[in-house]
This record gives C-alpha cells, sequence and structure tokens, in this order.
C-alpha cells in the first residue's frame, strides 16, 4: 500500500491471505532535498534508517522495494512475492464513487483532478507510474479520499454559487478522509454488533487535518470538508470555516495574491496561527497547562467546533446513534473528547469521564449505560482498507476475466 505525497512517500506490506497481516511499513521522506530520510521497520526485525539524498519518488519506491527483499532487512524472498498494489488517492473528483483498478482511463481521470487537488494528485499519480515501471504488469488499485462522499445528496454538495461554476468547473463540496470515515462507522458496528444499515453515525476524524461526517445508513450524507480540506473544523495549520469576505479584506490590506492567500488559509493558520505556539495539540495542552491562553483558546475552538459540527448533523439525520472519535487527536486526546461531548445530554449523550480519562490508541465505549446516544473511540486504519479494496478488486477481475476451464 502506497501513500505519495509531494515529498514522502508512506508505505506498509501486508499479507491478505487469511487473517490480514502487516509485515512491514515504512516513510520516505523529504524527497528531492539535499538529504532525504529512509525509515523501514519490518515486524519482528530491527528498524533500518538510512539518510541519503533521494531525487525523485522513483528512487524512494526503489529504496522501498529493495528493503523489502533485502536478506538482513527483508520481509519477502522476492519482488514477485507481491501481488497487487494499492495507492491512496486523494481525489477522485465525481469519477470515482468507489476505489478501481488502475488503467490507462483512470489515469486519465486521476490526472484530470490534478486540478482539484495540486498537492496530493500529482504525487499519487507518480506512484502509480513508478510502480509501473518497477514492478510492470503487477495489478494496481487507486482507492480515493472522496470516492465514500459521493452519495452526498445535492443540496449538502452545491455552494450557493452561481450554478454555472458547477457545471462548468465542477465546484462542489467533494469532502475528504473518506476511507477513515466508512472504515470506523464499519468497525464500531461491528463492535456493536449492530447492523449498519440501520444507524445513524456522526465520525469525527481528528488530527493535523480533520473532517466530521454524518453516516446515515452506511452512507454519507454530508461532510465538514468541501472542494478543498481547508472547509470545516479548525485545523493544525488550516483556517477551517472561514469568512471569504475577511480573507478578501485582508488579501486588499496585506497585499496578498492568491498563492499568498493559499499559503495563508492552508499553512499559516488553524491551531498554529491562533496559538502561534504549534500546529501539534500535545504540544498546546502543556502551554495551556502552564498558563497559556493563546494556547487555550486554541484548543477550545477545536472542540467548539467539532461541537457545533456533531449537533448540527444530528438535525441533518434527525437524532444519531453513535458518535466516534478517531485519528491523531481523536483517538489520543482525552480532553478534547471530553470538551466536545460535554453538556450533550439534550441529545442524549452521557459521557462517561472516568471511562474517557486517558485513553489512547483504544477501540472503546465513552458513552454510560444509560446513554441514548453510544459515543466511542475507534482507531483508523486507512492502509488496511486500502488493502482490502485492492484484494477484492484484483481478485474481482481475475475472476471476470480468467478464461473458463
Amino acid at each position: 500500500v502506497l501513500n505519495c505525497g509531494s515529498s514522502s512517500i508512506k508505505y506498509q506490506l501486508l499479507d491478505m491471505a487469511g487473517e490480514p497481516t502487516l509485515l512491514a511499513k515504512g516513510l520516505v521522506e523529504k524527497i528531492g532535498l539535499p538529504v532525504g530520510s529512509f525509515t523501514h521497520k519490518p515486524e519482528g526485525k530491527d528498524k533500518y534508517v538510512v539518510e541519503e539524498p533521494i531525487a525523485d519518488h522513483t528512487a524512494g519506491i526503489d529504496l522501498i522495494l529493495k528493503a523489502l527483499v533485502d536478506p538482513k532487512h527483508g520481509v519477502i524472498k522476492a519482488l514477485t512475492d507481491i501481488n497487487a498494489v494499492g495507492h491512496r488517492v486523494a481525489h477522485g473528483g465525481e469519477f470515482f464513487a468507489k476505489s478501481a483498478r488502475v488503467d490507462e482511463d483512470a489515469k486519465k481521470k486521476i490526472a484530470a483532478c490534478c486540478e482539484l487537488a495540486p498537492l496530493h494528485n500529482p504525487a499519487n499519480l507518480k506512484g502509480i507510474e513508478t510502480m509501473e515501471k518497477l514492478l510492470p504488469g503487477i495489478p494496481q488499485v487507486a482507492v480515493f479520499d472522496t470516492s465514500f462522499h459521493q452519495t452526498l445528496p445535492k443540496e449538502a454538495y452545491i455552494y450557493g454559487l452561481p450554478y454555472k461554476y458547477y457545471e462548468d468547473y465542477r465546484i462542489r463540496r467533494y469532502g475528504f478522509h473518506g476511507t477513515s470515515h466508512k472504515f470506523v462507522a464499519e468497525k464500531a458496528c461491528k463492535i456493536l454488533g449492530w447492523n449498519i444499515e440501520e444507524k445513524k453515525i456522526i465520525t469525527c476524524h481528528l488530527g493535523n487535518g480533520s473532517s466530521i461526517t454524518a453516516i446515515n445508513k452506511g452512507k454519507s450524507v454530508d461532510t465538514s470538508m468541501g472542494f478543498t480540506p481547508n472547509a470545516g473544523v479548525i485545523m493544525g495549520t488550516r483556517t477551517g470555516d472561514l469568512d471569504l469576505g475577511a480573507l478578501l479584506y485582508i488579501c486588499e490590506k496585506e497585499g496578498l495574491n492568491a498563492a499568498q492567500a493559499n499559503d495563508l488559509v492552508n499553512k499559516k493558520s488553524g491551531l498554529q496561527g491562533v496559538s502561534e505556539v504549534s500546529s501539534d495539540c500535545r504540544d498546546l495542552q502543556a502551554a495551556a497547562e502552564s498558563g497559556n491562553d493563546k494556547a487555550r483558546l486554541a484548543l477550545d475552538i477545536l472542540a467548539y467546533d467539532v461541537k457545533k459540527y456533531v449537533g448540527s448533523y444530528a438535525a441533518a439525520l434527525n437524532g444519531a446513534d453513535l458518535i466516534v472519535f478517531t485519528g491523531g487527536i481523536g483517538e489520543n486526546d482525552s480532553e478534547v473528547r471530553e470538551q466536545v461531548c460535554t453538556n450533550m445530554e439534550y441529545m442524549g449523550v452521557h459521557f462517561d469521564v472516568a471511562a474517557n480519562k486517558g485513553v489512547r490508541g483504544q477501540d472503546k465505549v465513552l458513552s454510560t449505560a444509560d446513554s441514548k446516544v453510544i459515543v466511542m473511540s475507534i482507531t483508523t486504519d486507512e492502509e488496511l482498507v486500502i488493502a482490502t479494496d485492492t484484494m477484492n478488486l484484483v481478485k474481482y477481475c481475475l475472476l471476470y476475466t480468467s478464461p473458463s476451464p
């Protein structure tokens, strides 16, 4: 499984025969810089770290493949042991409502979405094309951040702009983190013994990038991120929802062009911008405890934003059966979870403060036994979703394209 960023590559190798088993994972960073970094962690073996120039994605993926078969650090005997490659692709536009086998048509559509995700899709496409060179003939599958949200009704995804901008440029709400929202909703229902097609669920994926999703009967019906990942709740360095008039006013006062304005709202704002301390909640908690008012304010804004979205999605769903917290903050920050779920008795949430205390990276119920709405912390695993979709699509294609015996 590959997740290619503009200057990084995250990867996992999974054995999907029977119960999924992680064999190795790692990270390539600082691609194209004078000194790059490659970290490879095989299961049951020591971590392997290399620091050297990594010219491009081809060089980075070549490092990964060599490490996987290395006599000392490897976990497979030969590259022919790899049966398929799954890619996380940020944006599928309106082309992809589900994961897809990569062929020439799929690549053209992914390329067409590069304008919608200029930081991510070109890198995702590089990963696909690199694998074609290094492992020719190996089936590849693209799993899209946006596809789960293609079930949004039109009233939820059309903006209040002249309609021609949707017709001409497909300006609309797309949403992101779809693989995570889908995975944790299904996982929580499985733990609870529920049929997801009978339930109303609000999933909160909170991390450096955060989004909230309303899920009705297993389908996404609204989500907080929009045309770009900048919309919704305040994030690490992103503003979240912002009055566009305020942005235009700042641009006029500061003489900012479009690129500078984009940099302001995506890289210099959010928790970092408000706190002037850090984009990381752990740093903000420490600063707040030592009396830093701006750090406390940033955390309060995050919890308030999430609470507002949970309430609005409960209204959209006509109630909720389950609220799920996931992502780096959602899984590990008990204070943020408590802030969000305090004073929500009006909608049937009775939060168990004691059960929530200190919960990090666990699948756990965080509401009391008499709570009408169950609250849970659920660990996400987007790589497993990608691996599962890849396996299922490759099996399907083999089944229906192989000649009859």
